[in-house]
């Protein structure tokens, strides 16, 4: 493997071993990257895999998506379609512009297959993306924006934070994610209780369809991203909240406070504060796809993320009831190779529970 014997380390090397700085000269280099026409359309045709698929009513090319946290602010989105993937998530963005938590806040476990982050929505805000989409326009796969809660808005003036932000970003996205599972924002968690969430989502829906009616398009379809962390009892009221709102559907999952399934090499970063994603997640990312599809079927597409780190893993998402994957820790730790290899995996056996076509 490349990447993992040689193009990572080297760029580790480089950094003097900060994940953080790895991430950005990464993102940036894909910037540049995505103006070389001619590269990336050599790129697009050995990574990209032609399996569509329509779920909420948007036509993906493939079933394969990039996560939120990789490429927060747009800096690279003509980039992720040369690589294969078949939608991209921006964000997560907040109304508000802001640095984010103190540095370090990203670690890299490559042993665990793992990386722990607390990056607390560090981003230039909705207003400061939606003029980088409308100078430089859109990618060529469907794009989600995630949203978020700014840090130094109370959570009882949360809605503000979402609608400013949907307001802005809304003529760029082919979907939103509400990210209201982040662990890393104080307070951000508690908008998943039944009562926060139902006055939220009250207001988003209603937002999105008037922003919709001025347009004179069809509404964005909102997704809602679940918490690992969760009693099963909390997700069904969750899912609940979903279904009585008219939600397109759900990611699952975000990171998690958990610490399980460190090897002995990373457990010495266990106790660093944020949440984990990648390989140990897995398993209870699994379980969310399952109790989510399991409860309600075909009402909310399930768009699972969280150790998938292997075709196999796709394979068992999409098994466990999940209708779109997404990439993070797997892409950061394994490259490119991995978006054409699960695509190939996916594209072998249909994908489940495609809707909304």
């Amino acid at each position: 493997m490349l990447f993992d014997r040689i193009v990572r380390p080297g760029l580790y090397r480089l950094a003097r071993g900060d994940a953080e700085t790895v991430h950005e000269r990464t993102v940036r280099a894909l910037g540049g990257l995505a103006r070389t026409r001619p590269l990336t359309r050599g790129l697009r045709r050995y990574y990209g895999i032609d399996n569509p698929t329509t779920v909420f009513g948007v036509r993906f090319p493939n079933p394969v998506g990039l996560a939120a946290g990789m490429d927060k602010d747009g800096r690279a989105p003509g980039a992720w379609p040369a690589l294969g993937f078949g939608f991209v998530e921006l964000g997560t963005v907040t109304r508000l512009a802001q640095p984010g938590n103190p540095r370090p806040r990203l670690f890299a476990l490559p042993d665990s297959e793992a990386v722990l982050n607390r990056m607390g929505f560090n981003n230039d805000g909705a207003d400061a993306l939606a003029r980088r989409l409308a100078q430089h326009g859109k990618p060529e796969i469907p794009l989600g924006i995630s949203i978020g809660k700014s840090k130094v808005t109370p959570v009882a003036d949360a809605i503000d934070d979402y609608r400013a932000s949907l307001t802005a970003l809304h003529p760029y996205a082919d979907y939103v994610a509400v990210n209201v599972s982040s662990p890393n924002t104080p307070g951000l968690r508690t908008l998943q209780d039944r009562g926060a969430l139902t006055e939220l989502l009250t207001e988003l829906t209603r937002t999105s369809a008037t922003l919709a009616r001025e347009a004179g398009r069809t509404p964005v379809p909102l997704l809602v991203k679940l918490s690992p962390d969760l009693s099963t009892e909390a997700i069904a009221e969750l899912l609940d909240v979903c279904v009585s709102h008219g939600v397109a559907g759900v990611i699952a999952t975000n990171t998690t406070l958990a610490r399980d399934g460190l090897t002995s090499r990373d457990a010495a970063l266990a106790d660093e504060a944020g949440g984990l994603s990648g390989r140990p997640l897995a398993a209870r990312a699994r379980e969310v796809v399952r109790f989510v599809h399991d409860e309600a079927g075909d009402r909310l597409p399930v768009v699972a993320v969280g150790g998938i780190c292997t075709p196999d893993d796709a394979e068992r998402m999409r098994d466990a009831g999940a209708s779109l994957v997404q990439l993070y820790t797997g892409f950061a730790l394994h490259g490119p190779a991995l978006v054409r290899r699960v695509n190939r995996a996916l594209a072998a056996r249909p994908v489940h529970g495609a809707a909304g076509a």
